[in-house]
């Protein structure tokens, strides 16, 4: 007979607060979404309310960039755009078009929008990275405009040349040139002329230690009738292999995407919001909390006065209200301080960046910002995630900014970001009948001090949408 026993045991376990959860949770927040957020705040607690004056002051112009706001329990939902004054004195700045230059006043949403394009447009615009001659150029480009909404080419060269003159006519092994760089252009799989093709392509961009890639490009390659009919048999046979092996390539296979362009057919629309400007002032690079985030919100003081001499039975629910838009509005201050903070700090670590350029990025690891403003690794993490800095060379994420460690031959250190960099200085200056091969660019490095692997070089070129020395031959 089984008798039920009870047993009370004592354990330890660490939990955050709802104030300590709303924390975390707003600082992982890009600017829209904390936008978002906090208009949900405001329209849902009685005791928030919108900062008229401060946004009355920002519309004339009369706020400068950085300033505190007037409120001192002010809290900033991140509007989409900066004021007409505010973006208008940031593009005066960085030489920009200024406010005359604008069709009117209203608020310019494309200054911050970044439009996903279709699938032509996105080829297109990554077309545009590489150094091709007029001709080839034009052959790369009538591939692109050939390709269906799914990705394929279903024409083949002859019809693609009936459709526009060009003297002298191409050749086929033009052609094949011209679809070979279209095919390496973005996701692997385009320009493919057959789900065999188009399959193939995705497994050559695959790891080469990939378990089952041999057996998978075997399927792909002459095989995908006998696995669409599931003929595992025939299969072991055609390819002599056992069922465990089979097993891993046809999962490989099932993992891949047989209309890889679909992908681009979904119209998004990204918007690009910069939580911090940094300017070059009196030779110093200083940060400042971008206009648009500043804070226009604060806590309604007449209802809060209500309710304080207000003598009703219930007063529970309204003092949850009340402490919640307390804690929001502390929990915001907290986020902007941070993200300031954070910002200073990567600032003054990639203050050559700044002066010189995209080669003189520094390493840089959350862990060392993290030491310097004794916060957790975890913290700097969430405040560099989806935060944005626009700068005089460019928007861009906090992530940017930390780059990997390289070592050098002299003992000194250098960013991923510098190689790439360096990289892409090398292939400009190359002579354009005799590219530079990645064995090549591997030895230009050496001899700088810069001591990477030819696989590196090759991995940071396709990162940087460059060509084989081959194709770039005929640029």
């Amino acid at each position: 007979m089984v008798q039920a026993s009870y047993e009370m045991r004592a354990r330890q376990q660490l939990s955050l607060t709802p104030r300590l959860q709303q924390s975390v949770r707003l600082l992982q927040m890009s600017a829209l979404e904390f936008t978002q957020e906090l208009q949900h705040a405001i329209a849902s607690n009685p005791f928030l309310e919108e900062d008229e004056e401060t946004i009355a002051a920002g519309a004339d112009g009369r706020q400068e960039a950085g300033d505190a706001p007037a409120a001192a329990e002010a809290v900033a939902p991140a509007e989409a755009v900066v004021t007409a004054a505010d973006s208008a004195a940031y593009a005066t700045d960085y030489g920009r078009a200024s406010r005359a230059d604008r069709d009117d006043d209203a608020d310019d949403i494309g200054q911050w929008t970044r439009a996903a394009p279709d699938l032509h447009d996105h080829l297109q615009r990554e077309l545009c990275g590489y150094r091709l001659g007029d001709r080839d150029r034009l052959l790369a480009e009538v591939v692109i405009e050939a390709l269906d909404d799914d990705g394929y080419l279903r024409q083949s060269f002859d019809e693609l040349a009936a459709a526009f003159s060009l003297d002298p006519a191409p050749a086929q092994e033009e052609w094949a040139v011209a679809l070979r760089l279209v095919q390496q252009l973005d996701t692997p799989g385009l320009g493919a002329r057959s789900l065999s093709e188009c399959l193939l392509l995705q497994l050559d961009a695959l790891d080469p230690d990939t378990e089952g890639l041999a057996l998978a490009r075997g399927i792909a390659a002459g095989c995908l009738d006998l696995l669409a009919r599931r003929e595992t048999a025939e299969l072991r046979r055609r390819l002599d292999c056992n069922d465990e092996a089979l097993a891993v390539a046809c999962r490989l296979i099932r993992s891949l995407d047989p209309k890889p362009g679909l992908r681009f057919a979904r119209a998004e629309t990204d918007h690009i919001v910069p939580d911090v400007i940094v300017r070059k002032i009196k030779g110093k690079w200083v940060v400042t909390t971008n206009p648009a985030v500043m804070p226009r919100a604060r806590l309604h003081q007449a209802y809060a006065q209500l309710f304080r001499r207000a003598r009703c039975d219930d007063r529970a629910p309204l003092a949850q209200e009340l402490q919640e838009a307390r804690w929001l509005i502390r929990n915001v201050e907290q986020r902007f301080a941070t993200i300031q903070r954070v910002a200073e700090a990567i600032v003054a670590h990639q203050r050559t960046f700044f002066d010189y350029g995209e080669i003189a990025l520094k390493p840089l690891v959350l862990r060392k910002v993290a030491d310097e403003l004794g916060l957790h690794e975890s913290t700097v993490s969430r405040a560099t995630g989806n935060k944005y800095m626009a700068t005089p060379r460019g928007v861009f994420e906090f992530k940017h900014f930390f780059s990997r460690e390289l070592a050098t031959e002299t003992g000194g250190k250098c960013s991923a970001a510098a190689v790439r960099a360096l990289l892409r200085d090398m292939i400009a200056s190359e002579n354009r009948d005799d590219p530079l091969s990645d064995v090549s660019l591997t030895r230009m490095l050496a001899d700088q001090g810069v001591v990477v692997a030819r696989r590196t070089v090759t991995k940071y070129r396709g990162l940087m949408k460059v060509p084989p020395a081959e194709l770039r031959r005929h640029a």
